[in-house]
């Protein structure tokens, strides 16, 4: 029994390639990967590619995170990952009770940490001046922290653009800004992972008295101000 455990297996998950044990397999016996690699099992519907590996129709770069769990019982996720929910997809697919337990707990777990969330605005007037006035015009929502932090909070409205270091995850960026204008939609994403308000602090930056720009009203750039919202999570 134990030189049919030691027998290596050759995997095509979604087109990445695996080697790993039946052993491994089938190490958790309530899975849907021991019901298929389990050697008294005669009765598996599991077919093999071109080059004699076996086929499963899945993600095959998580799947990397499966073996992981499966080899040592638990799972360590690098930091910023950003398919915690594909993942737990793909566990619940597989029967991966203790998977899913794994990466359900480390999505309860937050790193503590500081944002800065910055915006550059005005008011808007209209034809009637001061009687017409309008709420705050936004250009753009700045935010300023650990990439690490940023992502995990603002994850696909976050713009990286501007970033031209695309180096460790642990480093701090000051050059993303949301895709978004809503100032509140930025401060319930925050909310929603556990931060909260430190402190806040604003500034006019009244217009000088150079030409300005076409299109720019002279009212409205007298009420230009800029402020900065610190949250923190301990």
């Amino acid at each position: 029994m134990s030189g049919e455990n030691d027998t290596v297996i050759e995997l095509n998950v979604g087109g990445v390639h695996y080697t790993t044990t039946r052993k491994t397999l089938t190490s958790d016996k309530n899975s849907r990967l021991s019901e298929w690699f389990d050697a008294s099992n005669s009765s598996s519907s599991l077919v093999k590619d071109a080059k004699g590996r076996y086929f499963l129709d899945r993600d095959g770069v998580l799947f990397r995170f499966i073996l992981d769990y499966l080899r040592d019982d638990g799972i360590h996720l690098p930091d910023g990952f950003r398919e915690k929910q594909r993942l737990l997809k793909e566990a619940e697919y597989l029967k991966l009770n203790g998977l899913l337990k794994c990466v359900q707990a480390l999505s309860d777990s937050h790193p503590a940490g500081c944002i800065t969330v910055g915006y550059r605005g005005s008011f808007q007037f209209g034809k009637d001046g001061l009687a017409d006035v309008k709420f705050r015009k936004l250009s753009r929502i700045l935010v300023c922290g650990r990439v690490a932090l940023c992502r995990e909070v603002f994850a696909d409205t976050l713009n990286e653009s501007r970033d031209p270091d695309h180096g460790g995850i642990d480093r701090y960026s000051a050059r993303f800004f949301l895709k978004h204008s809503f100032l509140e939609q930025a401060f319930d994403m925050l909310s929603e992972k556990g931060f909260r308000l430190a402190g806040s602090c604003g500034s006019g930056t009244a217009g000088s008295a150079a030409e300005l720009k076409p299109g720019v009203d002279v009212e409205e750039n007298r009420w230009n101000h800029y402020n900065e919202f610190v949250f923190i999570r301990d």
